[in-house]
């Protein structure tokens, strides 16, 4: 047995002890929160805490189904590579980083979890060792490490309560806590890549594509929504109306690039960045159970998307580009099919998983009573949502003439075992939740035309998308007629160019001007020479006496014999 079959099978019993411990804590309201003494030196003690209540555990359960899914994927998927050893430890560091991060209500061991995190995806991130990845490599860690800095901040503001364990203390409010949750709003923020931190979400697709499915569904990018989610009492304190425009403008921006974007896997991160922005949103409105929800069912469909994407990558030759996926349904029947239901899910298409939850975030907003502004948005996002899978799928599986010749086509049994199980969980999983997490209905009441309006938005969705990817020999696309506004939507309003070259360009020629005034210029004449041409000024006199005649040695022994006299 390999060791990544051995990992597989390891991850997922845990992941299904988790799971009916999970629901068996939601159904009884129980609460294990474990104080393991590491040392005890005179008064001094070393705590290690943890907390499993069902949160937790059922998000531990997600991240632990879906790993084990990946790895036994990736045992296929990178069977090729020399590193792949390499690659396995990778990973389950970057998931027991993540598990660490889940099961502690103590910010100090937060931060081990949250460190390892960025720490391990990085090491990710940069795995395939080119100049792209480290590129992007850097603009992760380092927008990521704004986010560590703040948590770090935080562990200071805390310092003020007596004790790290959060958990104590979020129902309690003082003046000073105002600035400790605006400093972990901008962790959460950094982490889960809101606006204007978005840019490093679609670079870490430099990253192999079984780690996409993990970082992209239920681990890096979910850590910050999870974080807002723990701290989410002391939100009932504060007006987030500004906090909510901003997650509704990244679900929005996001939505919009993914649009016009032709590279798969960053169509998927886009995607992913816009449900973040969705149950951000939701979240500030003071809805967490919900949001929650959200992430959880999220976390499966979009795994199997990633997973149905990395397979058709790789029969491509490694090709990322949609338009060169025509036909794909001919040739990867299954993997199109699941590609079909996870991006189905994700639209929020009736009675997949994606539509209890969606379904039911979009009701809440509409009760809620936000401004109109905020609520036409929030359509729109939904709307291009739609655009962007039926695009994809367009472009992927339509019978179009986009083919990439001479591929070897094949669907591999370990790669279609992962799917099939992901795409039992992207069909159930959001039933599944609904019906224990919420076992009384909701009352929701609102007007029909209300109620039917996200049904209105998919519709014009799909139109949109169709409209924007549809074209025939002698015409051009519609992105194509509008080139500058379908590339500031494409680019992500300029925010990848505004975090990289933007950011550091003024740097540069400031540091170069100095370099070439100061360095270069009157600082080297008068300070760097100055020794120089004072010793070889001296020099040269010297010379010059002694290699002339004796008149100037006769005139000079005369003056200074006259200068003693007088």
């Amino acid at each position: 047995m390999s060791f990544y079959n051995f990992m597989f099978i390891v991850l997922f019993i845990f992941g299904l002890i988790f799971w009916f411990l999970g629901f068996y804590f939601l159904k009884t309201d129980y609460l294990l929160f474990m104080d393991w003494e590491l040392i005890s030196i005179n008064s001094c003690t070393m705590v290690m805490t943890f907390i499993f209540d069902w949160m937790s555990l059922l998000f531990s359960s997600c991240v632990l189904f879906i790993s084990s899914m990946v790895i036994l994927y990736s045992g296929s998927y990178m069977s090729s590579d020399i590193f792949k050893k390499r690659f396995l430890i990778l990973v389950l560091m970057f998931v027991f980083s993540m598990f660490m991060m889940i099961i502690s209500p103590n910010i100090i061991s937060i931060l081990i979890g949250w460190d390892g995190l960025g720490l391990v995806s990085y090491c990710l991130v940069i795995y395939f060792q080119n100049n792209k990845s480290y590129n992007a490599g850097m603009l992760t860690i380092l927008t990521n490490r704004i986010g560590d800095v703040a948590i770090l901040l935080s562990i200071a503001w805390m310092l003020n309560l007596g004790s790290w364990n959060y958990i104590y203390y979020t129902s309690t409010w003082e003046n000073w806590m105002i600035y400790l949750l605006v400093l972990l709003v901008f962790a959460g923020f950094t982490k889960s890549a809101q606006i204007p931190f978005s840019s490093w979400l679609p670079a870490a697709m430099a990253a192999p594509t079984p780690v996409s499915a993990l970082v992209h569904s239920s681990t890096l990018v979910t850590a910050g929504v999870y974080l807002l989610i723990r701290f989410s009492d002391l939100f009932l304190y504060m007006n987030c109306y500004f906090l909510i425009l901003i997650s509704v403008l990244t679900m929005f921006m996001s939505g919009l690039g993914a649009s016009f974007e032709f590279d798969l896997k960053k169509i998927i991160a886009l995607s992913t960045l816009s449900q973040l922005g969705l149950m951000m949103s939701i979240l500030f409105l003071g809805f967490p159970v919900l949001a929650f929800f959200h992430l959880l069912t999220h976390a499966f469909f979009k795994a199997l998307l990633f997973l149905c994407a990395g397979l058709m990558i790789h029969v491509m030759s490694d090709s990322q580009d949609i338009r060169h996926m025509g036909c794909a349904v001919n040739y990867l029947p299954f993997t199109c099919t699941c590609f079909c239901i996870s991006s189905l899910s994700l639209c929020g298409f009736p009675f997949m998983a994606g539509f209890y939850s969606k379904d039911f975030v979009l009701e809440t907003f509409v009760m809620s009573g936000y401004n109109l502004f905020i609520y036409l948005i929030f359509l729109i996002s939904v709307g291009l949502t739609v655009s962007y899978s039926f695009r994809l799928i367009y472009y992927c599986m339509s019978d179009s003439s986009n083919m990439f010749v001479c591929q070897s086509y094949f669907e591999d049994k370990k790669m279609n075992l992962s799917m099939i199980f992901m795409t039992i969980m992207a069909i159930i999983s959001g039933s599944m939740f609904m019906w224990i997490m919420y076992p009384s209905p909701s009352l929701i009441m609102m007007p029909f035309s209300l109620k039917f309006m996200p049904i209105i938005f998919v519709g014009l969705g799909s139109w949109l998308g169709y409209e924007l990817s549809f074209y025939f020999f002698n015409s051009y696309l519609l992105s194509l007629k509008f080139y500058f506004i379908s590339y500031f939507s494409g680019s992500m309003w300029f925010m990848p160019k505004f975090s990289t070259y933007m950011l550091y360009n003024p740097g540069l020629y400031i540091s170069n001007s100095f370099s070439y005034v100061v360095d270069m210029g009157w600082g080297e004449s008068i300070f760097s020479k100055y020794s120089l041409f004072f010793s070889s000024l001296l020099g040269k006199l010297n010379i010059f006496y002694q290699s002339n005649n004796i008149k100037l040695f006769m005139m000079t022994f005369f003056f200074i014999l006259l200068f003693m006299l007088i």
